[in-house]
């Protein structure tokens, strides 16, 4: 059974229901059956909020806050909401929040599901353990929520349905590539920018694992492991692929020839940078410029 906060709404607040038949498009058209929202809203200090789900529910919930504070359980953890904070709260998650009564939260909110609802969540890396993720107040994310709302009054025909979806699976895929940038921040051992600025300076070169290192004062070990944690790939393994998206640009807008922009990128042998550049893209520094100019 779906089921939402009974809170009661003050003129400033919204709160949308997506009708039935519309969830029912939703659920047989492909252009959003993966991924739609089903009820979404905006809470402004919401005093006396609560829910608790002790028993498992049909939908996704994802809570922004952008203000205040509230406690929340997961699976029996406590946890402590507070601005800035992004709460994902899986359909197979036992949960109960209650916003604090001396500075209740302020929050975006959207439940949702879809055939790959959970693969839009295994992309946010979402665990039991950290149902929070400490995202600060994006302006960027913001604008979307504002967006998903506004959209949401421009009526009941279909087309502005999925583009409602649509717009959901910007917002999840947006969260996944901010989540790697919160987590450098929170651990203020490794930052990311400026690693990825000297990988940038270096791309004519080449550049390994100490140097990247001795930038930010770690380990060659210790900075892979927790490169990796944040991002998904090793370290060279992205400077790689910021080299092969160079090389992309220069068969693009240049009629240099192979050999020349693998020597222009670091690389004597021309032979080993046509394996690498195919292993990243898909096809030889020759297909590429092939299929570019056809």
């Amino acid at each position: 059974m779906l089921l939402t906060s009974d809170w009661p709404l003050p003129p400033e607040g919204t709160r949308f229901f997506v009708p039935d038949f519309i969830v029912a498009l939703f659920t047989e058209n492909v252009l959003c059956k993966d991924l739609y929202p089903l009820r979404f809203g905006y809470y402004p200090k919401a005093k006396g909020h609560n829910m608790v789900r002790d028993e498992h529910h049909d939908d996704h919930l994802l809570i922004y806050c952008l203000d205040g504070e509230a406690d929340l359980v997961v699976e029996g953890r406590h946890h402590k909401v507070s601005k800035g904070c992004l709460v994902l709260l899986p359909k197979d998650s036992l949960h109960s929040y209650s916003a604090n009564k001396n500075n209740p939260w302020t929050i975006f909110w959207i439940h949702f599901d879809g055939e790959l609802s959970q693969a839009y969540l295994d992309n946010l890396n979402y665990s039991f353990e950290t149902p929070i993720i400490r995202l600060g107040v994006l302006p960027r994310l913001v604008s979307g929520f504002e967006s998903l709302l506004a959209v949401s009054a421009s009526g009941f025909g279909q087309k502005v349905y999925i583009h409602i979806a649509n717009h959901l699976k910007q917002l999840l895929t947006y969260i996944a590539i901010q989540i790697p940038k919160a987590k450098a921040g929170e651990s203020k051992s490794l930052n990311l920018d400026e690693v990825h600025g000297l990988m940038q300076h270096n791309l004519h070169g080449q550049i390994d694992l100490d140097l990247l290192a001795a930038k930010v004062n770690l380990s060659k070990y210790y900075f892979s492991k927790k490169y990796k944690e944040l991002t998904g790939r090793s370290p060279i393994q992205h400077f790689i692929h910021l080299k092969m998206e160079h090389a992309c640009y220069l068969l693009d807008v240049s009629t240099q020839h192979v050999n020349q922009i693998a020597r222009e990128l670091g690389y004597d042998d021309a032979y080993y940078f046509s394996r690498l550049f195919k292993k990243v893209v898909g096809m030889s520094p020759t297909e590429y410029k092939r299929v570019r100019y056809r």
